[in-house]
Order: structure tokens, then sequence, then C-alpha cells
């Protein structure tokens, strides 16, 4: 079942159709629940019913994420980001980081945004007036409740300010912390069940009308599990309001291209829906 967030309220969409909940005291203490798939499944009968319509007219969905809640990242997941990390540090020498990281036991993981910088579905994503080279990096994002329970999954867009990032692997918090580089959404998909292996991620960026990038993946391409991510996230953290965490990408356009603003990214994952975002420089 998908939640999504309008304002002060969720919306449920399941297969018998979509229920607006009452007003909300807590976003956050909503999806914290531990019982969180079960909890929605027996209290949809008691929202409020909702048109077809209510759902398909709306352009823009806030993200599932409240102000205070923390956005978290994992780098270096797949093959072929480890590949375009390390191409983009060549010059600066920081390139064999990367590789080293790659087969280590602990895994990159990085702060990349808190609640209220992230954007949702609908809004602009940022890419940075002092950055030469701009990506998305379209990534399934685990939401991992306050008992270090995954309990959900929605679509990131980690957009990145490559050149800046690969002048000097120190520069990592300024190539990916600002105003708008964090996107999540439409929605929190519920599970009973973790997330199939054969989810497949596909992201579209398009210029004009005109299709720039096309590519996807199957998240088992993977080389650590969720598990592994979350154990690793949780060492020494403490999350009272439950942490969101990207796990990375290897969907990178060639390295002669960068993002503009205008542009419009379009992240689709299976069970989950699209995440749409128009580009502005910020």
């Amino acid at each position: 079942m998908k939640l999504y967030k309008i304002n002060n309220r969720a919306l449920l969409l399941t297969e018998n159709g979509a229920f607006v909940s009452p007003e909300l005291k807590s976003w956050t203490e909503l999806i914290n629940r531990r019982d969180l798939y079960q909890y929605l499944d027996s209290r949809k009968n008691e929202w409020e019913a909702a048109e077809d319509e209510f759902l398909a007219s709306r352009e823009t969905f806030n993200p599932p994420v409240d102000p205070y809640q923390e956005v978290w990242a994992a780098g270096v997941t797949y093959l072929r980001s480890k590949q375009a990390r390390m191409e983009e540090s060549e010059q600066s020498g920081g390139d064999r980081f990367y590789d080293m990281v790659y087969d280590a036991p602990r895994p990159e993981l990085f702060f990349k945004s808190i609640g209220h910088r992230v954007q949702g579905h609908g809004a602009h994503i940022g890419i940075r007036s002092d950055s030469t080279w701009n990506v998305p990096e379209p990534e399934l994002t685990l939401f991992v409740n306050r008992h270090k329970e995954i309990v959900g999954y929605t679509i990131g867009n980690d957009v990145s300010s490559r050149s800046i990032e690969g002048a000097n692997p120190l520069y990592l918090p300024q190539a990916k912390m600002y105003d708008a580089s964090a996107s999540v959404g439409p929605c929190l998909y519920v599970t009973e069940k973790p997330i199939s292996p054969e989810t497949i991620i596909h992201i579209q960026i398009f210029r004009n009308g005109e299709i720039m990038y096309d590519d996807s993946i199957r998240i088992d391409q993977m080389k650590r599990t969720h598990e592994e991510l979350v154990d690793y996230l949780f060492h020494s953290h403490t999350f009272e309001d439950g942490v969101f965490l990207m796990t990375g990408t290897c969907l990178i356009p060639e390295n002669d291209f960068t993002l503009e603003e205008g542009d419009r990214v379009e992240i689709s994952i299976t069970g989950i829906g699209t995440l749409i975002n128009q580009v502005k420089t910020v």
C-alpha cells in the first residue's frame, strides 16, 4: 500500500481504494509504528474514502519526510558507481579511496539532508551555481523506524555536484548537501515483506521535450544488503524520529552530460511510482 503525505493529513492508496486520514497529530509518530502495515490495513475503512480524481488531479505531494527527520545516503554500493566516482576523482588523486571502500567491510554512509530541505514530487531540485557538472542519482530509499526496522520504501534523488566532489573527496559535503539537493517521494510504500530483489529503478531526463538520458537497473545488482547498510547506520547512532536511507545508484549519465536549469527528471521504481522534479539553479 502507498501512504502519501498531504499537508497535515495522510492519503492511503490500496487495491480497494483511496482513504484520507483525519488531521494527523504527527506524521513522524504515524510512520514510526512498529506495526505500520497492519495498523494501516486495519484503519483504512475508518478513514474517509477519497475519490479517484483526488489523487489523479494532484501535481505535487509533500515529501514523506517531517521537517526534523534525517535523510542519509550510501555510496559506492554498485560497481558502476565506484567506477564513476573513480573517474571524477582521478585527477585529484582521490580515485583510489572509492576503489577501497567498494571492497571494504564498512560502507560509505553520509548525511544527506534534514527534512525541511527535502523536496517532494512536483517541486524543483537544485543544482549549485558554482558547479559545472551536476547529475541526478536515482536511489531506492528505505524508511527505517526508530526501532531499526525497515517499514517502508520510497524514491530518492541524491542530486550531486560531481565537479566539486571530483576536485577533492573532502568537498563531499558541499557536493551533496545544499538547498534542494534531495528529493524524496511521491509516497511511502509500506509492505508486509521486504521489497522484491527484482525491483527495477528507471530514470529519464528530459530537456525541451527531448529524452537526454534513459536507463534502468534491478536492485539485486547492489553489492551490499539493505540490512547491512542499516546495521552500520545505526551503529553508535539513535534516530528517535526514524531515518530515510538512500541506498546508492549506478544509473549515471555519460561524463559529458550535466543537468541544466529547466530539465525534468523522472525516476520510477516498481511498486512505488514515479518521482518527477524540474531542475533549478540555487
